[in-house]
Order: C-alpha cells, then sequence, then structure tokens
C-alpha cells in the first residue's frame, strides 16, 4: 500500500502548466484533493478571461475525475482552529486556504505535496509535507 497524499493547488497548477511532473507520486499512492484546492481551480476557471475560460474548466474537470476530493468537515475546521492559532502565536501566520489544505492532510494522516516552499508547511504540528520544485 502506497502513501495518502494530499496535493495542493500549486502542485495541480505545475502540471497543468507542464513545469512539474508528478514522478515522486508512486503508482500505489493514494493522491486527493482537498475540497479547498477544488475552490480554488474554480475560481480560476471562472474569472478566466474567455480566451482561458475553457482551458481551465477542462482542467478543473480532468481534476474531478482524478482525484478524490475530501470535505472539510468540523473535525477539520478544528485543526484548522489549532493551526491557525499555532502560525499565529510563533509570529507565522498562514493565509486560511493554505491551513485549511494542511489541516486536510493531518485530518486523514496524508503527507501534504506542495510547491509553496513559503509557506513552511513543514514548521506546522502535525503536518508532514513533501516539498516539490517546479
Amino acid at each position: 500500500m502506497g502513501r495518502k497524499l494530499i496535493l495542493d493547488t500549486g502542485v495541480l497548477i505545475g502540471v497543468d502548466r507542464g513545469e512539474l511532473r508528478l514522478d515522486s507520486i508512486g503508482y500505489d499512492d493514494d493522491a486527493l484533493i482537498a475540497s479547498i484546492t477544488l475552490s480554488e481551480l474554480m475560481v480560476g476557471a471562472i474569472l478566466a478571461n474567455e480566451a482561458r475560460r475553457a482551458e481551465r474548466q477542462r482542467m478543473v474537470d480532468f481534476v474531478l475525475e482524478t482525484f478524490p476530493v475530501v470535505d472539510f468537515t468540523a473535525d477539520t475546521a478544528r485543526v484548522h482552529a489549532d493551526l491557525s492559532v499555532q502560525a499565529r502565536r510563533t509570529g507565522s501566520p498562514r493565509g486560511a486556504h493554505d491551513l485549511m489544505i494542511a489541516a486536510t492532510a493531518v485530518m486523514i494522516g496524508a503527507k501534504l505535496v506542495t510547491t509553496d516552499i513559503a509557506a513552511r508547511f513543514g514548521d506546522l504540528p502535525g503536518v508532514d509535507c513533501i516539498e516539490l520544485k517546479p
């Protein structure tokens, strides 16, 4: 049995742009996305200019067909709140969406796969991450 992985938004965008390959994800790995990641991709499709909207929507459709979506539950909200408080107390606040993705990974015992090195997910308690460079 492979690893359980949560792919963040930047990873999916990097793959879509051809800037990133997912060679580090094995055949047996279980790659998932957080519901907020799906929302971020949908917002990008909706806000895209007319020339790119259909292309972005195809990407959203591909992601929905390819990766199971992990819902943001009340239990995940508790983990999110704990991570948010911890980040603020240590003087390193993070964006709400980043922390929602991290909380989702913690909640299901998954590694967080990210391209967002600046988010320093690995500094958050309980967050195990794999940082990819495009």
